[in-house]
């Protein structure tokens, strides 16, 4: 049986690399930032939800969320100011959507019962990225290869720069 070979673009995969970075580092900023300022009044207001558990967490703060927002919103509208082809409306959707994203997965894991910082794999990773594509959507700026690049490239940024947070001791874990 013949062998066929795939030629493959290298080419072509490093411009989409490049533009899923660009894509989505608005979501990496807003989901990054409330590691830095992070603390005080808790989102769920330290309330349970009918299964007897807590709604979100302490980890997921009004500070935290508000300045993430601010600060994903900013390299959002830089980015709106250096590419032609991003809309204004890219610089609140994809912010809010990853913090949304990353709020679902903290809801999920009281759920499961995963205390907050406590490790999900996978999901800890590319929460913030689906929801920033999920809003993203609207716009018309996602394709599947987009989203793709995305969320295969996002595991191994995310593990490198917590690893990072951890050792210099922003985060009590390294995930």
């Amino acid at each position: 049986m013949p062998v066929h070979l795939v030629m493959v673009d290298y080419m072509d995969i490093a411009l989409l690399i490049v533009e899923a970075l660009k894509f989505i580092f608005p979501a990496y900023c807003a989901n990054a930032a409330p590691v830095l300022v992070g603390g005080g009044r808790a989102m769920d207001f330290g309330k349970n939800f009918v299964d007897g558990k807590r709604v979100l967490g302490n980890n997921k703060t009004f500070r935290g969320f508000f300045f993430g927002l601010a600060i994903g919103i900013a390299v959002g509208l830089v980015e709106w100011m250096l590419f032609e082809d991003y809309p204004f409306l890219f610089s609140l959707f994809t912010p809010f959507g990853a913090l949304l994203g990353d709020l679902a997965a903290a809801f999920l894991k009281r759920r499961l019962g995963i205390a907050p910082g406590g490790f999900f794999p996978i999901v800890d990773q590319v929460d913030f990225v689906v929801g920033a594509i999920v809003f993203a959507l609207p716009l018309a700026m996602v394709y599947w290869e987009l989203a793709a690049a995305a969320l295969v490239i996002t595991p191994p940024i995310h593990l490198l720069t917590n690893i990072g947070a951890y050792k210099l001791k922003l985060k009590k874990n390294p995930w």
